[in-house]
């Protein structure tokens, strides 16, 4: 079974930076494509930014393109997000999510809190 734990969240100032990450076991990483999500109070869960499996392929949400970057270390089985210039409306809980390329196999993290504020 797979395990995804997130860390690196907390308070921070607008226009200030953080850095998630996402620790996973329990699965052949390299054969995931990893994804950040954020669901602030009230609205539904978003995707922010993925990463396929090989490559250097990525994407963003419009909302965060130029401001967050994601990237993975396969030999460390994890995933990263270096967000800056953060805005109070990135404020959220962000969630890991691994999804097989192939198979149907998938894993959400418990979510780390991110509150951007002055």
């Amino acid at each position: 079974q797979g395990q995804l734990v997130e860390s690196g969240g907390g308070l921070v100032q607008p226009g200030g930076s953080l850095r998630l990450s996402c620790a996973t076991s329990g699965f052949t990483f390299r054969h995931y494509n990893m994804f950040w999500y954020r669901q602030a109070p009230g609205k539904e869960r978003e995707l922010v930014a993925g990463t396929l499996s090989i490559g250097n392929i990525t994407n963003y949400a419009d909302s965060v393109k130029g401001r967050f970057t994601i990237s993975r270390d396969n030999t460390k089985n994890t995933v990263y997000l270096q967000m800056s210039s953060l805005k109070p409306e990135d404020t959220a809980i962000y969630y890991c999510y691994a999804k097989h390329v192939f198979k149907g196999d998938q894993y959400w993290g418990q979510g780390t809190q991110v509150t951007v504020s002055a």
